[in-house]
């Protein structure tokens, strides 16, 4: 498979992976309701986004870079929310 391939194959699952968490993200901001949000799995979610976004920083690889760090951004928006309205 050429590069431009995969890259564009890592892009199209970093864009799709990271837009899904935009509805939740932008539901817990207005509605500001987090109890059917588990913390413990929400906390060990974002501890695997910042381990992938080590890991791509360590390869230098864009896709996993964006994708993790979008991620990780709108998780934390909702850990934040969920410590705050519980």
């Amino acid at each position: 498979m050429n590069d431009w391939m995969t890259e564009l194959i890592g892009f199209s699952a970093a864009i799709l992976t990271t837009m899904c968490w935009v509805p939740q993200a932008v539901k817990t901001i207005r509605d500001r309701e987090t109890r059917a949000i588990s913390l413990p799995a929400t906390l060990l979610f974002a501890a695997g986004l910042v381990l992938w976004l080590a890991y791509g920083i360590a390869l230098m690889k864009w896709p996993l870079i964006a994708a993790n760090a979008v991620t990780l951004s709108l998780i934390l928006v909702i850990i934040g929310l969920k410590l705050r309205y519980g």
